[in-house]
């Protein structure tokens, strides 16, 4: 545990201290407003400091404190303890958690994305913001980072970039936060993982920067002036896909739709610029590679056409728009139309009603001697759709109405008997569903959660 030596006595003057206020006042401006804040503290020095300040500054039941233990040894171990003690004496309620795996000696993406993992649960059950105490020093460090592994102006824009994460720190350095612990005589403990060369993110703190210091005193400050140039960029460019192309947030499917007319007018350099801030709307991050191929997949793409993508992620060119979605997603299995009760399949109600159904294909009349099962459209699927008995496939007449893509693949049909005769929305078999003089029920059906 580091304290700096005779701090009681000097408790008083201390406070009154310059950076005590300029900091403080950097951390309200940050936190201003009534939004609840998780404050990720690790035990450090400039965590323990955004604590402080935070507490000085805004109300309590707006804050939460959120401490993650990698478990990678005792020093970790004694900073959240730390963190748990001293939001206690701050009356502040504190979140902890300790990970699972065995983190020692585990990359630093991997120690990373553990904990912003648990910062993002204890946020989300709290409907709150996070707040990191990163600093000016590791702006600069993120941005040379970047810059080795040929980032574009993205990338280069670093926490810079318009984000939802509060970092109220950004404008001070790690002097400043030295500086501050000092005035306000508090404890934190340094972890020794921060001197190890193992990282990258060490060996440019620790060696890389050092040097280029001595050889350009002004590296700190162009790497800053990047980073804002980028960071701008990046504000321009999001200006552009909101006018242009307006991409629509798919909640229910975590995924983002862009207008196909808009895409198909940019050239394919043009799109590896919207391409990744069109993605960015559903949380993913593209890499190069991907990039590219999407920019090319859609100058080239037909309806119906996808294309993988890295991450577990896929894009899918429907009549009007893009589609990017989870590859992965789970489709909903087949469920029994009941009678009495409304039936919810997917986001769609199926419900009995009392009236003759009206000419509309959002409504159909269903026998009732026969099993009625709704379930999604799967290739093959046919209709009977003439007097004759002449059947179509499903997948022209979603086709026909517009429906196509990830949409289609979620589309309902319903099948009594194993035939299908009706497609909400879409179309009801030509045959009589309902025979004379054999029960039948009307059923309406609507799409309530998109």
């Amino acid at each position: 545990m580091r304290s700096r030596p005779g701090a009681n006595a000097h408790y008083l003057p201390r406070m009154r201290a310059p950076i005590v206020s300029r900091l403080q006042q950097a951390v309200a401006d940050a936190l201003g407003g009534e939004s609840p804040i998780v404050l990720a503290i690790s035990g450090g020095v400039d965590s323990m400091v955004l604590l402080d300040a935070a507490a000085a500054t805004a109300r309590a039941e707006r804050l939460c404190v959120a401490t993650f233990d990698h478990g990678t040894g005792p020093a970790a171990a004694r900073a959240a303890a730390l963190v748990g003690v001293r939001a206690a004496m701050l009356g502040l309620e504190c979140a902890s958690e300790r990970s699972r795996t065995r983190l020692r000696g585990g990359t630093e993406a991997e120690m990373r994305n553990a904990r912003w993992r648990f910062l993002r649960s204890v946020a989300a059950t709290r409907a709150a913001l996070v707040a990191t105490a990163h600093t000016q020093d590791d702006q600069v460090e993120t941005v040379l980072m970047r810059v080795l592994r040929g980032a574009g102006a993205r990338g280069l824009a670093g926490m810079f970039a318009p984000t939802d994460v509060v970092r109220p720190l950004l404008s001070l350095t790690r002097r400043d936060v030295m500086r501050y612990a000092d005035a306000r005589g508090l404890d934190w403990i340094e972890d020794p993982s921060n001197q190890s060369l193992a990282y990258l993110r060490n060996r440019v703190r620790h060696q890389l920067l050092p040097a280029l210091r001595k050889v350009r005193p002004e590296i700190d400050r162009e790497l800053l002036d990047v980073a804002r140039a980028a960071a701008a960029w990046r504000r321009d460019v999001a200006d552009c896909v909101d006018r242009v192309v307006a991409p629509r947030i798919v909640s229910r499917q975590a995924g983002v739709d862009a207008d196909a007319s808009a895409l198909l007018g940019f050239e394919a350099e043009e799109l590896k610029v919207l391409w990744p801030e069109i993605a960015a709307r559903a949380g993913v991050a593209l890499d190069r590679r991907g990039t590219e191929r999407l920019a090319s997949f859609t100058s080239r793409a037909r309806v119906g056409a996808r294309i993988q993508l890295s991450g577990g992620w896929e894009v899918v060119r429907s009549r009007d728009a893009f589609q990017l979605r989870a590859s992965e997603q789970s489709l909903p299995a087949d469920a029994k139309l009941e009678l009495s009760t409304a039936t919810t399949w997917d986001g769609w109600a199926f419900r009995a009603i009392d009236d003759e159904p009206r000419e509309t294909p959002w409504s159909a009349w269903l026998p009732r001697e026969m099993p009625l099962v709704v379930r999604r459209w799967r290739p093959g699927d046919v209709m009977c759709v003439g007097a004759a008995g002449r059947v179509r496939k499903v997948k022209y007449l979603l086709s026909d109405a517009g429906i196509t893509g990830h949409e289609r693949a979620r589309w309902p049909v319903v099948l009594a008997g194993g035939q299908i005769v009706w497609i909400p929305g879409v179309r009801r078999s030509a045959v009589r569903t309902a025979r004379s003089g054999r029960p039948g029920l009307a059923f309406a059906c609507e799409y309530v959660n998109r």
